[in-house]
């Protein structure tokens, strides 16, 4: 099972720039519903990635807890650093190894590189991420309360907005 150790990873908002998207942070957003969407994507993404940085399946400890992008640009990033990083560099939050070797990590880790996809339509979305998290909760066995994916399918809902893409 996906053991997850709690600590409030919910503490802070999402709506930071830290959680901005390349195309925000370049400032070329077009003003759609489709565009917001993938735009919440984005920062669906860098969330599964803290869910999943605080798991101690792969070997049974969890280290600090890190935001994204803490470790290449620190707590107090400027937008000038994000560009640099996310736009110009497209870096992402690193995908540990050990979790490519766990069957249920490593899917996971899949969705979300393709939560966060530099070109926006490539993006998962909601639909389809809820699709993939509940496949990996039948394939894994996950059935404990605490573990990311059990944690991830509990903030999901029926209302949730068509998929936007065919990914």
């Amino acid at each position: 099972h996906l053991c997850l150790t709690h600590k409030s990873l919910w503490s802070h908002q999402v709506g930071t720039r830290r959680y901005m998207a390349p195309e925000v942070l370049e400032g070329a957003i077009n003003f759609q519903r489709d565009s917001f969407l993938r735009i919440d994507m984005y920062a669906m993404g860098l969330v599964l990635w803290e869910l999943v940085s605080r798991c101690n399946e792969t070997d049974g400890t969890v280290g600090e807890y890190l935001l994204p992008f803490e470790d290449e640009i620190g707590q107090h990033p400027s937008l000038e650093d994000l560009q640099d990083v996310v736009v110009h560099k497209k870096m992402r939050p690193v995908i540990k190894d050990c979790w490519l070797k766990h069957p249920g990590l490593s899917q996971l880790s899949e969705t979300i590189e393709e939560c966060w996809d530099h070109d926006a339509e490539a993006r998962l979305s909601a639909g389809c991420v809820e699709e993939r998290i509940g496949q990996i909760a039948r394939t894994t066995g996950s059935t404990t309360s605490d573990g990311p994916v059990s944690i991830v399918t509990s903030l999901t809902n029926e209302d949730l907005p068509p998929k936007e893409s065919s990914t």
